[in-house]
């Protein structure tokens, strides 16, 4: 019920939502997500959700991993920031995001799915080719991190 709520207060927005990413390394592995909700269903990406009223971005990482992953992480400073711009079929604009995607430190816990991710799992830079990851995901690990292919 959460997850159908939560999805219909954020479908065609009148100003855009501001959300935060976690990139987390633990063993030369990243933790990503499948997502299970729009906008990039079914993909992989870094895992984090949307910032409430009142939170700092890095309060809003680490509230976020939790909730998504089950793992606990010390949050720093912006990496990558960029947008997600979702259009119905008659070009209406049903989802837009301004991502912001935090380092963070590893700190305790395994990965297990939760809140709207359909998966959670740590990933090697030789696994990541072989899922569908979406691209803003590919290019901040290839760029920032030099993780993958």
């Amino acid at each position: 019920m959460k997850n159908r709520l939560s999805q219909q207060k954020n479908d065609y927005p009148c100003n855009p939502r501001v959300a935060v990413g976690a990139v987390v390394f633990k063993d030369e592995r990243v933790l990503l997500v499948r997502r299970g909700q729009p906008p990039s269903e079914d993909l992989w990406a870094i895992p984090g959700g949307s910032v409430e009223i009142g939170e700092t971005l890095q309060e809003a990482a680490e509230r976020e991993i939790l909730e998504e992953t089950g793992i606990t992480v010390r949050a720093g400073e912006p990496v990558y920031t960029f947008d997600v711009i979702d259009r119905d079929s008659a070009g209406k604009i049903r989802f837009h995001y301004i991502i912001v995607d935090l380092a963070a430190d590893y700190v305790t816990g395994e990965p297990k799915a939760g809140d709207d991710a359909a998966e959670a799992r740590w990933v090697t830079a030789q696994e990541i080719d072989a899922l569908q990851v979406s691209p803003p995901t590919l290019k901040l690990l290839k760029t920032k991190f030099g993780f993958g292919k």
